[in-house]
């Protein structure tokens, strides 16, 4: 019994915590920072001592601030997989499931924090260009990738006809998630969970599948 409650205990005397706790920890107190304090109070002692860690092993998960930054960013993009990596068995399958996927990329990006770092991105500060670039890098632009992958196999499989994967990504996504985030940002929308996205996802996706209007006696777009 004594040999494994020593095995539970580090330096003076904390609980040692499991890696993806402590990960968590870290995430959750670099995301505070940013929102209550701001980019330059997010320091690597100052993430450290709000999680209730070691300097050194915050060094474990991040080597500098851009990349606590990255790591909060890259935390809301990974809760899209779980969502994207179901394939449809049919076509009939492809709009439900992309419903899902979209509802579970509003679920984490329109959030009160991811909300409040955009608000902070709207703003002028020192390295705003650096954070900026990790924002995009492992938010935007991650996203995007993620949600034209799932469409590209989807075509792969032969239930849904697209020229540009990447392209329809970025589209569905704005019409989905940038013009709300930009009125949370401004203070007219509430983040959600107070705003249901269910009607704006289903508006889009009776687009995409073009039950939402029709030219009468148009013919196609050219390159189309």
């Amino acid at each position: 019994m004594q040999e494994a409650e020593s095995k539970t205990v580090r330096g003076r005397g904390r609980p040692a915590r499991p890696p993806e706790e402590a990960r968590e920890a870290a995430v959750q107190a670099a995301t505070w920072l940013l929102l209550h304090e701001g980019y330059a109070a997010t320091t690597m002692e100052a993430v450290a001592r709000h999680a209730g860690m070691a300097k050194k092993s915050l060094y474990h998960y991040a080597a500098n601030r851009e990349e606590l930054v990255a790591l909060v960013v890259r935390g809301w993009t990974d809760a899209f997989l779980p969502a994207m990596a179901r394939d449809a068995a049919a076509p009939g399958e492809v709009l439900p499931l992309l419903k899902e996927i979209l509802q579970a990329m509003v679920a984490r990006v329109l959030t009160a924090d991811a909300v409040g770092l955009f608000r902070l991105l709207c703003t002028e500060f020192p390295a705003r260009a650096d954070l900026l670039a990790v924002y995009q890098r492992n938010g935007i632009e991650r996203g995007t990738a993620l949600l034209a992958d799932w469409l590209a196999r989807q075509a792969a499989r032969g239930h849904l006809l697209v020229r540009d994967a990447p392209e329809l990504a970025g589209l569905l996504l704005a019409m989905v998630i940038a013009e709300p985030l930009r009125q949370m940002a401004l203070g007219q929308l509430a983040p959600v969970p107070a705003w249901d996205a269910a009607p704006r996802v289903d508006a889009a996706l009776r687009l995409l599948g073009g039950q939402a209007f029709s030219v009468a006696g148009a013919s196609a777009p050219r390159g189309s």
